[in-house]
């Protein structure tokens, strides 16, 4: 550049000052005043300017071009502060420094003063960061640039320069070089350890042989910006260096290094002296092409399955869409993605923004290197150049990307990532940062670890790699990647990668659990066969109206990861975990089957992988018969209740609120809690120091599908605590207890609640911060004094609004501590407290104080009193017979147990949807409306058979109305169950069963095993029946509710065959009902049969009812048979036969009817007077109810010879299941009996 162009340019700014009403700006004001993008072009015109402008919009018309600023720019260019050089150029002045990007850039700039005529100010998105300026044209320089001393420079080339760097001569004693080529390639800069420093490769004119040159002196990093791909530079005092851990050699500047423009009249080949001929045998004819070839070196072992090549190409294009400024990843033409992340982009990505055009040079190009990824993906690797060839003219934002502790470059180098799972990890983070960046904040879930603490999303990351990136993948060795004759990157070889994980949100994955549950469905496979045709229309479409099927993690392909932040809704008193998308209900249970307490973990982000996602269907429907099964017209309504279910020990805490956690119980040196074999219950990595949080961590009503960002208050302020222990927990219900409002007044309407019988143990404790709240004084003091002087007092504490939320959390045995927030009145519980009764009453020892709990107040679970450490053995010698009564099945099945509230914990072995019995009627209170939420009708209730332990023959029938079932969750077959409250009852036909009623309240203790889940309503106990004698059924039915007896048939007593209408049960005949008043419009008929039959198995008698299909199997008659059988029956409706002493209500058939003939000689043929393997159950309903009968005497003739004996009352038995013995089993099993017979015979004796 000359001197006079420069005074011409000078004179046409100076001219435009005064003919637009430009101002000077300094940088200070340009960074703390402008805000906005903005624009400068002094020497434009108005309608230059627009064309311009115009011109930008053309490839993103969505966005507007840059406004423009009449405002003069007057600074230094400059490479930095003398201590700090980075490689980026800057422009300052007296006021302040700030970054520049150009287009074009020379070494002689550096210093000098300048006037910008032509520049545009970016600001970031973030105002508390800086922005920096684009320099659209060349500056002025406002003095006169430096001029150039001309003299002659000895070089060598790098045909010559090769062999020196393989010489061994001590480097000491050799002089500097001079080396003169061609720019071949330029690395990008970078920055290890602190220091920045870049290569550049200069090769022969003539030839492909090059020179390697590392730059990293600080005051010649600039040399970055002003070299350019294929030009010729001639670099002096060059000195030869090499790599400690490959022994690379390469040429180095030192400080008197200077980068000249090559000129062939300047410089003259240098001679080598002595010092460089210690390998003057080398030829310089090693040169190789090598170096543009790619490798082919690694064997097909080392990159099995379908390995894909990259291709090398240059490419030019146009920024669209910043995809993630972070990540290093950009969208060009809207059609290609490039990712910039494997370079370091030292230069914060300045001007690559959308409207930008960018050339890029050796770029790796992939095609399709995720399964799900529409874009075809350019990859620039350490030898590729990136180049900006025209700045944005449209107001886009920037997003610098953060160079410092960047989660998203701190994985892909620690793991040394491929492309395919780089851009996985991309997607992972993005929606990591979507669904919890509201709670958390972005930079506390982005950013990468400290000093060993990782960060939420680190966490969630390095478990996925761990898992997925295999073992022996290397680390990068970006020196050989830049300097090595064969390229080998990253980037060069890769496969498509279908993720193994996914992480939906919360209501994703609810809306995929809910298409897979009714993708399942079929309600032909809800029924057995054998039972569905044989059922009328109310009971089947009863029986179907509620199903449920379960999907694991691996129901999924790929696995679906479950994260969300745990919440408790005061509004519906259940667990759920939340997202910015929603919310889903959780079940969380221990595996040593202790309730689940801890609530320092609400608001915490947890992760799990092992679950079980449960989909409750409800259908309504108007199934005729099973028939129509198959047709899905028949189903009007249905409805999805979804939840998840899983173990604490399989959660992973990723993030846990600051000044929300407790400490741990299970890690105290002095816990409370411990297993027996001295293990801790958990395996879960906690913080040592967790703060509880004093907040509510989610206000109500109406915000459960908010996303809030807890807060944490770091005052320091006192509390009040008190200790108790819960003796009895009762359930949620609508209680006639008014709630003050808002506004002063009060609620009249009955308030859903619960209580809590608990005992105080020794007095309120004042604290100056809840974070010394670490031991149990109170404990320790009961210890020391052995019990006596301790201050023990029974109360009822009351929850009602936001204190619905501590519901899930109280359980029977815990030891919890109310936490009083910025109080110090250690009298505030005995002035809240209040009696539940009138005065005269409170002379009762047993009228505990009412408590009403506070919103406000905090509850902190301690531990549990089950098992006891040995310096708490006298509080628990205090506490004995303070605990509510927790019976077994078998002792709540015997006829001696007097309670009518019962607590007892069971395994659900079976869940049956009914009807509700006739005489139990609902809750007034829920009946007074229709309970929202409600999924099943009112008249339907749910009954449970509960076993004691896995495998128990044992059971026991729980009825629970489907008014309480929208609270009740995770009541599945294979469940371990705590019951507490439920009313014991005996029906008329003696049998004991139990009633959920309002009080009542049920804990879930341990999750169904994967094999035990079924995907219907209805699942079969799977133990098998044990074999016993019909004498010992007097003793052993309660005990044995399902049994096996190996008998003889003596006779068929009763014979029923019948169709009845599907819709009222009446007689179907010659295809129509027979109700005529009111008629029925039914066309459907449904057969049934019955058949009550004698059996004995030499120790007994006992009367034997089977129906349907258990029928025909007693008869001994095929499927052929039968169903000709029934076809017969059909015509005429309805047919019975009796035989012998049975009496019955039917008609006696006449003689010529074929049918009746046929079966009634078959129920008095010896054909069926055969032993068979009878499964039975008691008869819990029969015909009447039969008193009990004395011992009968019987006489008895075999041969000729006569017995007299006394013979027990027939019991009634129900069949279940009956199969023909063969001799050789028969043979075992007699023999087995007699072996039984013996030693029953033999103890008798003894006894």
């Amino acid at each position: 550049m000359t001197v006079i162009p420069q005074l011409c340019r000078l004179r046409i700014c100076v001219l435009a000052f005064f003919i637009f009403p430009s101002s000077f700006i300094s940088i200070s004001d340009l960074k703390h005043q402008q805000h906005t993008p903005c624009c400068s072009h002094l020497t434009w015109s108005t309608s230059r300017f627009k064309e311009w402008a115009h011109q930008g919009q053309g490839a993103l018309p969505m966005h507007s071009s840059l406004p423009r600023a009449y405002l003069i720019l007057v600074g230094y260019l400059t490479d930095g502060r003398q201590e700090d050089k980075d490689g980026c150029l800057y422009v300052k002045d007296n006021t302040g420094i700030i970054p520049c990007e150009m287009l074009h850039f020379e070494l002689e700039w550096l210093e000098s003063l300048f006037l910008f005529p032509s520049w545009a100010y970016i600001p970031q998105t973030d105002r508390s960061a800086l922005g920096y300026i684009e320099i659209l044209v060349d500056p002025v320089p406002v003095d006169q640039l430096p001029k150039e001393v001309s003299e002659t420079i000895p070089v060598i080339y790098p045909a010559l320069a090769e062999p020196l760097l393989v010489s061994r001569i001590p480097f000491k004693k050799r002089s500097k070089l001079s080396v003169a080529g061609e720019l071949s390639r330029l690395s990008p800069l970078l920055c290890i350890h602190r220091k920045t420093f870049f290569f550049l490769f200069l090769k022969c004119f003539t030839s492909v042989v090059w020179a390697p040159i590392l730059v990293k002196k600080p005051n010649q990093l600039a040399w970055h910006h002003t070299l350019k791909l294929g030009h010729r530079y001639t670099i002096t005092g060059l000195s030869i260096s090499s790599l400690k851990k490959s022994g690379q050699r390469m040429f180095v500047t030192s400080v008197s290094s200077c980068l000249l423009p090559y000129c062939a009249e300047k410089v003259k080949e240098q001679a080598l002296d002595s010092s460089w001929q210690g390998e003057s045998s080398l030829s310089a004819s090693l040169e190789t092409t090598e170096h543009f070839n790619v490798s082919s070196e690694l064997s097909a072992e080392e990159w099995p399955g379908s390995i894909k090549e990259s291709k090398i190409i240059s490419y030019v294009g146009t920024v669209t869409k910043i995809l993630n400024a972070q990540a290093g990843v950009y969208e060009l033409d809207s059609k290609v993605c490039l990712c910039l992340a494997y370079q370091q982009l030292l230069n914060s990505a300045r001007g690559i923004r959308p409207g930008a055009c960018v050339e890029l040079i050796d770029v790796h190009l992939l095609q399709k290197p995720l399964v799900s990824s529409p874009f075809i993906v350019l990859g620039a690797c350490l030898n590729s150049t990136v180049l900006l060839r025209s700045f944005s003219r449209l107001s886009t934002p920037y997003h610098p990307p953060v160079t410092s502790r960047n989660l998203y470059l701190h994985l892909l180098f620690r793991y040394n990532l491929s492309m395919p799972h780089y851009l996985w990890l991309v997607s992972l983070l993005e929606t990591f940062q979507e669904r919890f960046a509201c709670f958390f904040g972005h930079q506390r879930l982005l950013l990468s670890s400290v000093h060993r603490n990782p960060g939420p999303a680190e966490k969630f990351l390095v478990a996925i790699l761990q898992a997925v990136v295999p073992d022996r993948r290397e680390a990068r060795d970006i020196y050989h990647e830049i300097l090595a004759n064969i390229h080998h990157c990253p980037l060069q070889k890769y496969l498509t990668l279908d993720p193994p994980y996914q992480v939906p949100s919360l209501s994703a994955l609810s809306r995929v659990a809910e298409q897979k549950g009714w993708e399942g469905f079929c309600p032909s496979q809800l029924l057995s066969p054998l039972e569905a045709q044989h059922m009328c229309t109310q009971e089947l479409n009863r029986r179907l109206a509620w199903s449920y099927c379960t999907l694991s993690a691996g129901s999924f392909q790929p696995r679906l990861i479950l994260l969300g932040v745990l919440r408790v809704s005061s509004r519906r008193s259940i667990l759920q975990l939340q997202d910015s998308s929603g919310t889903l209900p959780c079940v969380i249970c221990h595996r040593d089957s202790s309730p689940f307490a801890n609530t320092a973990l609400i608001g915490s982000l947890l992760q799990v992988e092992n679950y079980q996602l449960v989909v409750e269907r409800f259908i309504q429907s108007d199934f005729p018969s099973w028939e129509q099964l198959e047709n899905p017209e028949h189903v009007r309504e249905k409805k999805t209740s979804i939840y998840v279910q899983f173990y604490f020990e399989d959660v992973q805490i990723l993030h846990s609120m600051e000044g929300q956690i407790q400490k741990d119980p299970s890690s105290k040196s002095t816990s409370l809690r411990k297993k027996k074999d001295g293990c801790s219950t958990s395996n879960l990595e906690t913080p040592e120091a967790k703060v509880l949080k004093l907040e509510d961590p989610k206000p109500d009503p109406g915000e459960d599908e908010g996303c809030q960002r807890g807060q944490s208050s770091t005052e320091r302020t006192s509390c009040v605590s008190h200790l108790f222990l819960v003796t009895q927990k009762e359930g949620l219900m609508l209680r006639n207890y008014q709630l003050l409002r808002e506004g002063g007044g009060e609620e009249r309407e009955p308030q859903r609640s619960f209580q809590a019988t608990v005992l105080w143990l020794g007095r309120p404790q004042l604290w100056s911060h809840p974070r010394e709240i670490e031991s149990l004084p109170e404990l320790e003091e009961t210890s020391r004094d052995g019990g006596e002087g301790t201050t023990r007092q029974e109360a009822l504490l009351l929850f009602m609004g936001k204190s619905l939320q501590w519901f899930p959390f109280l359980h029977l045995d815990g030891l919890y501590r109310f936490i009083v927030p910025h109080c110090s009145d250690l009298e505030v519980f005995d002035k809240l407290s209040f009696p539940p009764v009138p005065a005269e009453f409170l002379g009762r020892p047993s009228c505990p104080l009412c408590l009403p709990v506070q919103d406000s107040w905090h509850l902190r679970h301690e531990t549990w009193l089950s098992f006891p450490a040995e310096r708490q053995l006298a509080a628990r010698a205090m506490l004995t017979g303070m605990d509510q009564r927790i019976s077994s099945i078998p002792e709540i099945l015997s006829n001696s147990f007097r309670g009518s509230l019962v607590s007892f914990s069971g395994e659900i072995v079976e869940r049956t949807l009914c009807a509700s019995p006739k005489n139990e009627k609902p809750d007034a209170t829920l009946s007074l409306r229709k309970q929202k939420g409600n999924l099943l009708a009112s008249d339907h209730s749910v009954k449970l058979s509960v076993s004691a332990a896995a495998g128990s023959p044992v059971v026991l029938d729980i009825y629970i109305a489907a008014t309480y079932l929208q609270h009740l969750k995770g009541l599945l077959p294979g469940a371990k169950i705590l019951f507490q409250n439920l009313e014991r009852k005996i029906s008329r036909f003696h049998n004991v069963y139990c009633a959920y009623i309002a009080s009542s309240c049920v804990t879930v203790l341990s999750l169904p095993a994967s094999h035990q889940l079924f995907t219907s309503s209805c699942a079969g106990r799977a133990s098998s029946p044990s074999l016993v004698f019909i004498s010992n059924l007097q003793h052993q039915l309660q005990a044995l509710p399902q049994a096996r007896i190996l008998c003889h048939v003596s006779c068929v007593l009763t014979l029923s065959l019948q169709w009845v209408c599907s819709l009222c049960s009446s007689i179907f005949k010659e295809g129509k009902c027979t109700r005529h008043c009111p008629p029925c419009p039914s066309h459907t008929g449904v057969r049934q049969a019955s058949a009550r039959v004698l059996v004995e198995d030499g120790t007994g008698e006992a009367l034997v009812l089977c129906r349907n299909q258990h029928v025909a199997a007693v008869l001994g008659l095929s499927l052929l048979e039968w169903e000709a059988v029934q076809s017969c029956v059909q015509s005429r409706g309805s047919l019975f036969i009796q035989y012998g002493e049975a009496t019955g209500t039917g008609c006696v058939e006449e003689l010529e009817d074929p049918i009746a003939c046929y079966l009634r000689n078959l129920c008095r043929s010896s054909l069926i007077c055969r032993p068979i393997l009878l499964d039975f159950s008691l008869d819990r309903k029969p015909s009447k109810v039969l008193q009990p009968a004395p011992v009968q005497v019987r006489n008895f003739r075999s041969g000729e010879v006569e017995f007299v004996s006394q013979v027990r009352p027939r019991q009634s038995l129900l069949c279940l299941n009956v199969e023909e013995v063969e001799q050789k089993a028969l043979c075992c099993l007699n023999r087995e009996r007699i072996e039984r017979m013996s030693g029953h015979c033999q103890v008798g004796t003894t006894t």
